[in-house]
Formats: structure tokens, C-alpha cells, sequence
């Protein structure tokens, strides 16, 4: 709906351009024979004014276009899903409300194949870059790799890997590459965060003398506040298109794939700094077992989530605390990992729980939720159910906003307590398969454990969580 629709996803619209995905937002607008008059339409903001919407969506959205005629809107609606597939951004569609209906010779023939032809490195800008990356890297003693989160949008994440293999480098991820390559690999370190980093992590990667970042971000989440201990005269950044080697030369027209897989061949193996980590590496401890009926502690909570996850599992954090309990889990081969780290918008992860579960029918989705951000979307839940999902929600009681506690607390941050486990009874209504429980004692693992037994884990599964801090 013209206005009041497209507004109403503009939140959604701007977090995925921050997540560089290639969304196609469609709205309905004015009927085409309204343009050029006076009128004042509904649902929109009492003016006549038909460029409201769209002056929105331009920041938000690498292309837009409005068709109020079908003479050009074949041109206009290719051109825009290709510059969504070739930005890998969102792009904005409206469409004149009386159009649809209408038939036009250009949208009565078979659609054509679409293909859009791949980005190439311009070949001496390769080569350079290559060059002065074999020569920076050759030269150090204890080289290491870190992921990045545009690794995704460079499609470049095997090519990270086979670097690796080939070099023999240890390697890192920022927490927003997490899922992005494997964590099941011997020369994987952890997340690299800063002073919130996988133990040991932290200290390999900045005591190298060459670290190569593929694809990073870095604002102020994924710097800690922009305390890394790095230096700009040891990395070599490599962007989807851009590679900048230490103070030195930048190399525009290379693609991060390309320039990844060419200087897998060139690079020299050195394992030192993989062999230092394995030097002050010490096992982390696991949580005591307790008893069942002993209050539940978070690091008991996420140890059962991480025996719970397979190669067909996908796992999304919410925005919050769930990011660094989230973090911790060690992720299987091929198990996959979602979270809004650019954005950070709270209720993400229920809409994105049930768009997951749509597009991977094959994986069973787990999403860590806080109760705050879980009542801003909870509605989503009801599609989720229509749609026989079988997702598993950990909703996790914290009695208000945890993360904005830890900024600044004040009684704004305390939100009214739900019986959540009513509500989704409430909407599931008897229909569909649904399975609520209230957990708080150690006895849960044995429920939720009971139930794989028997098969029954076909069903969507909301667990209300409320656990100890310490």
C-alpha cells in the first residue's frame, strides 16, 4: 500500500542494505491516472505529493523506480532486479495500483532466462595487487587471515578457505563472518572481537607482523569501540573490488575471488603463527552437571544448544546479549548463522526466523531471542505456525532490555512480563503442530531430549527460558 505500506517495511528495507542483501521491495502506488492532478489519496500524509515514498527509499536502496506505465515497465522492472543481483543491495519497485491488471505484449511471452554476466578484475590491477601481496606476506614471520562479513557478497568464501590450505596461515573471523567459512578447519582460531575475542584469539592475531583481512567492516560494534590493537602498516585489506596493502599502493578493479584464489598460488606456507596459538592454547572448561532440579545457568543453557547443533541446523542470534552467548558456539560443517551486527535492529530475528526456515526447508533454524525483542515481532510467529515451520525459539526472560541495561540502566529498560508460552498457545489455536514448555531448573535438557527420542521435533518449539547470570 502506497505511504503507509512502504513505510511500514522501510526499517526491514534499511537492514538489509547494511547487510548488503539483494532485496526486491514492491509497493503498490497511486493509480497511474492521478499523477499530474491534486488529489489527496488515503493512507498517505494529507498532501498530494506522490514522491513521499520514493524520496524514503532513496537512501535505503541502490536503485528505484516507479511505473506508472507499461509501455517501459518490462525495461524498468529487469533493470532494477538486475542492479539488486549486481549491487547485492535492495532496490525499490512501485507499481501503479491499475497496472497489474492489465494486459501488455511485452508480459505475454515465457520469460527469458536471466543471466547476468560475472564482474572480471581488470588484469594488470590483478597482478599488481597479487604482487605486492606475495611480497608483503612472504617477508612476515607470523602472517595470519582474518574473515570478514563482505566475504558473503564477494562469493569468495572457498577461495578464503583454499588460501588457508595453501598457505598455511591461522585463521580468524570478525562476528560477522561467523558461518561464512568453516569452523571445523585445524587452523581456525575463533572470533577475532577484540577485547571480547575467543581466548587466545585475540593475542595471535595482534601480535602478527602481516594480518590480511578479507571482506571486514569495521564500525564500532565490531571493533569494541574501535579498540582493536591493530596497525595499518601490517594489513592488507581486501574488499569485494579494492585491495589496499599496508601503507602502500590501492588496487581498484579486483575482484576479492580472484585475487584470493591467485594468490593461493603464490604465497609461501607458514604456519608459525598456527603453531604459537597451539602453544598457549588451553581447552576451555565445560559447565558442571547439576542436578535437575538446580536453576538454569546460561553457560548450561548454550552448552545444550551447542549438543543440539548438526550440519543441518542454521542458528540465528537476536540482537543483544544473545550476540556474544551466540558467538561462542562452534559451529559443524555446514551448519549455518544469521545475525544483524551492521543494523542491530531489535525484533530482527523473529521475521528472519520465519523467512530462514522458508527459503531452508532442509535445516532445522534455532533463534536465541531476548524477551524484549521477541514482544516487538511476536506476531510473525503466526505465519510461522501457517507455514508448518518447525523452527525452535529459546526465549530468553530477561525481564526488559538486557544490552541497554549494560549502557544505561533506568526503569525504562524494564518491560511488561508476558506469559509467553500462553500467547503462542493462544495463536496456534489448535492448529498446525506447536510445543510450548516454561523451563528454569536443569530438567529441560531432559525434555527437550525426551522429545527428539520420540520423533517429535517435526513441530515449531518455544522454550520460555529464565536463567541465572552467574
Amino acid at each position: 500500500t502506497f505511504t503507509v505500506g512502504g513505510l511500514s517495511v522501510l526499517n526491514a528495507i534499511a537492514g538489509a542494505y547494511s547487510e548488503n542483501l539483494p532485496v526486491i521491495c514492491i509497493a503498490g502506488g497511486p493509480n497511474s491516472n492521478d499523477y499530474g492532478t491534486n488529489r489527496i489519496l488515503h493512507h498517505t500524509i494529507g498532501i498530494p505529493d506522490f514522491s513521499q515514498e520514493l524520496r524514503c527509499f532513496q537512501t535505503v536502496t541502490c536503485h528505484q523506480a516507479v511505473v506508472t506505465n507499461l509501455d517501459d515497465a518490462h525495461e524498468q522492472i529487469d533493470t532494477a532486479i538486475a542492479t539488486a543481483l549486481r549491487e547485492s543491495k535492495p532496490v525499490y519497485l512501485s507499481i501503479s495500483c491499475n497496472l497489474p491488471g492489465l494486459p501488455h505484449p511485452t508480459f505475454t511471452r515465457d520469460p527469458v532466462p536471466f543471466f547476468l554476466a560475472p564482474r572480471m578484475s581488470n588484469k594488470m590491477g590483478l597482478e599488481a595487487a597479487v604482487e605486492a601481496t606475495v611480497e608483503f606476506l612472504n617477508k612476515a614471520v607470523k602472517p595470519v587471515l582474518v574473515a570478514g562479513p563482505k566475504l558473503r557478497v564477494a562469493k569468495a568464501g572457498k577461495a578464503f578457505v583454499d588460501l588457508v590450505d595453501a598457505s598455511g596461515y591461522a585463521y580468524a573471523i570478525m562476528p560477522s563472518a561467523k558461518g561464512f567459512v568453516p569452523e571445523t578447519h585445524p587452523h581456525f582460531l575463533g572470533t577475532y572481537w577484540g577485547a571480547v575475542s575467543t581466548a587466545f584469539c585475540a593475542e595471535i592475531v595482534e601480535s602478527a607482523d602481516a594480518y590480511l583481512f578479507a571482506g571486514p567492516i569495521f564500525n564500532d560494534y565490531s571493533s569494541v569501540g574501535y579498540s582493536f590493537l591493530l596497525k595499518k602498516d601490517k594489513a592488507i585489506i581486501v574488499q569485494p573490488e579494492r585491495v589496499i596493502v599496508g601503507n602502500g599502493p590501492a588496487f581498484g578493479c579486483v575482484m576479492m575471488k580472484e585475487y584470493l584464489s591467485a594468490l593461493a598460488k603464490r604465497v609461501q606456507k607458514n604456519n608459525t603463527a598456527y603453531e604459537n596459538y597451539k602453544r598457549i592454547f588451553v581447552p576451555e572448561g565445560h559447565p558442571l552437571k547439576g542436578e535437575a532440579n538446580e536453576p538454569l545457568r546460561v553457560n548450561v543453557l548454550f552448552k545444550h544448544i551447542q549438543d543440539m547443533l548438526t550440519g543441518d541446523s542454521a542458528v540465528l542470534a537476536e540482537t543483544g546479549d544473545s550476540w556474544f552467548n551466540c558467538q561462542k558456539l562452534k559451529l559443524p560443517e555446514g551448519c549455518g548463522y544469521e545475525f544483524q551486527m551492521q543494523y542491530g535492529s531489535i525484533g530482527w530475528s523473529v521475521g528472519a526466523l520465519l523467512g530462514y526456515a522458508q527459503g531452508a526447508s532442509d535445516k532445522r533454524v534455532i533463534a536465541c531471542i531476548g524477551d524484549g525483542s521477541f514482544q516487538v515481532t511476536a506476531q510473525d510467529v503466526s505465519t510461522m505456525l501457517r507455514c508448518e515451520q518447525n523452527s525452535i525459539i529459546f526465549l530468553i526472560n530477561n525481564g526488559g532490555y538486557t544490552i541497554e541495561v549494560e549502557i544505561h540502566d533506568g526503569p525504562y529498560n524494564v518491560i511488561k512480563n508476558w506469559n509467553y508460552t500462553a500467547l503462542v498457545e493462544a495463536i496456534h489455536n489448535g492448529e498446525g503442530k506447536c510445543w510450548t514448555a516454561k523451563v528454569s531448573t536443569h530438567s529441560f535438557v531432559h525434555c527437550t531430549s525426551i522429545r527428539e527420542e520420540r520423533g517429535e521435533l517435526a513441530e515449531l518449539l518455544l522454550m520460555h527460558v529464565f536463567v541465572l547470570r552467574r
